[in-house]
């Protein structure tokens, strides 16, 4: 009888700790990151790993960015890894969902770039796809690539959560 009045309080103890650990747990953080990177400057800045139908890993990050004249965009900048192909910087981003809707997203560097992008990197102005997306689906992204099919890499919805996150964010340095 000891025993059970003992194992008892032992369980009890057990689930009281748990319950405890999970209310006091943290909620997952968004791999959105803000940077003041100078006076008046602000940018927002989600920067994910995607794999392509080769399983190659690309860095694709999406950012807005304001200065004290106002926003200057919102962009998508896809990283190949050296060696991996050159990509066609003249082409489009072609998007599409997993219905009929597809987009073009054309290439466009944003103002604060100052040097030529490496053969590896592209970027493409996506506010205009950003605005047409109504909730997180999954999206496709084929990149052209010079001298081959373009890569196809494939976008999560909490992917595309935080690029619409981003899209909706307003500058918060600024006073209204």
């Amino acid at each position: 009888m000891v025993i059970w009045r003992s194992l008892r309080v032992i369980i009890i103890a057990l689930l009281l700790g748990v319950l405890l650990l999970l209310a006091l747990a943290e909620p997952a953080l968004a791999s959105v990151h803000t940077y003041h990177e100078q006076p008046g400057q602000t940018t927002y800045r989600s920067r994910q790993s995607l794999r392509d139908q080769n399983d190659l890993a690309w860095q694709a990050t999406v950012f807005k960015r304001y200065t004290p004249e106002g926003v200057q965009g919102v962009y998508l900048r896809v990283v190949g890894f050296p060696g991996q192909g050159t990509v066609d910087r003249q082409g489009s981003l072609a998007v599409q969902t997993d219905t009929s809707a597809q987009w073009l997203a054309p290439p466009q560097v944003d103002p604060q770039t100052t040097q030529v992008l490496p053969d590896n990197v592209a970027q493409y102005d996506v506010e205009a796809v950003l605005s047409q997306l109504q909730r997180p689906i999954p999206l496709t992204l084929e990149v052209p690539l010079a001298q081959a099919s373009p890569a196809r890499l494939v976008v999560a919805p909490y992917v595309v959560a935080e690029w619409l996150q981003i899209y909706t964010m307003t500058d918060t340095t600024k006073p209204e």
